[in-house]
């Protein structure tokens, strides 16, 4: 088999071999992985129980912040709490005091396969307060929330209600209307907020009972008390959708283009020497062709001999 090779002039080389490497570059760049820095795995967090109250002493000279949280849990990974009761120490005489006591009291919270989820449930519980160990703030049947957040998907919140609660002795009905408000009178009172949700693009949040407290019984000569009481709350971010990655360039369009702009310029060097492309076989013709003359008159000069 014949093959035919052909040299390509020293300046068209340096040029295409340029232009294929810069061509080359975004490919290798692609072939390395992707540029872009970590994404976000998404979060997902629950409580059940979360308190921030001011306890004023019977003197009221010395305040004391009341922070408790109960089966409060977090992701990524996945987690879970099922503690039933919460007490503190130090704000009923030195003894210790129980907050909140319940059948069921259960935070989930999951991060995994693209996916962040959490739900908070309580059930047959009963909220107390300092300054009123025997009446309960709050008792209700079974509450609930929850957060999912999936990637590229809408996030969800969903809370669920008793159709009543009991609090400071006094039964409420509870309707989606609106808050509700609960007085009594020499004791003090409490603002339930119902059901709150939010939604963003990747994040969601719920909260079942979220309850404004202000208690002062002045007439059973017991402690001062104002604050928030949070009661099964779930929230949840989704983890960042996956880039596409960047695919690679190929590198024959862009050779071939090198080759085009290299043309005109070793045209115009060419140009400059007087010669082209087809230089090279005009000298070899011609040598021939002299060689052919040359052997022609010999040849004459024999036979006039």
């Amino acid at each position: 088999m014949n093959s035919t090779k052909f040299r390509m002039p020293a300046r068209r080389w340096a040029a295409v071999t340029t232009a294929t490497v810069l061509a080359a570059g975004p490919a290798a760049l692609a072939g390395a992985g992707p540029v872009h820095a970590t994404e976000e795995k998404g979060s997902a967090g629950a409580v059940v129980l979360r308190t921030g109250l001011d306890v004023s002493l019977l003197n009221k000279t010395v305040h004391a912040p009341l922070s408790l949280t109960l089966n409060e849990v977090r992701a990524p990974g996945s987690a879970r709490k099922t503690a039933l009761t919460a007490s503190l120490d130090g704000v009923d005489g030195g003894k210790p005091f129980t907050v909140l006591r319940a059948e069921v009291a259960d935070a989930q919270a999951t991060v995994e396969g693209g996916r962040a989820e959490s739900s908070a449930t309580l059930a047959k519980a009963r909220v107390h307060v300092p300054g009123l160990p025997l009446l309960g703030l709050i008792e209700l049947e079974k509450i609930s929330s929850k957060a999912v957040c999936e990637a590229g998907r809408t996030p969800l919140a969903s809370a669920t209600l008793p159709g009543s609660v009991t609090v400071l002795g006094k039964r409420v009905k509870l309707t989606s209307g609106g808050p509700s408000e609960v007085k009594v009178p020499g004791v003090g009172e409490v603002r339930l907020d119902l059901s709150k949700t939010e939604t963003t693009s990747r994040t969601a949040a719920a909260t079942a009972l979220e309850l404004k407290v202000s208690v002062d019984p002045l007439k059973l000569n017991v402690a001062e008390v104002e604050g928030t009481v949070t009661l099964a709350e779930a929230t949840c971010e989704a983890p960042a959708p996956v880039p596409v990655p960047v695919q690679g360039v190929e590198v024959e369009p862009q050779g071939a283009r090198a080759e085009q702009v290299a043309g005109p310029r070793e045209e115009a060097n060419l140009a400059e020497t007087g010669g082209d492309s087809m230089t090279p076989y005009l000298a070899a013709g011609a040598v021939v062709l002299l060689g052919v003359g040359g052997g022609a008159v010999l040849l004459s000069r024999r036979r006039r001999s």
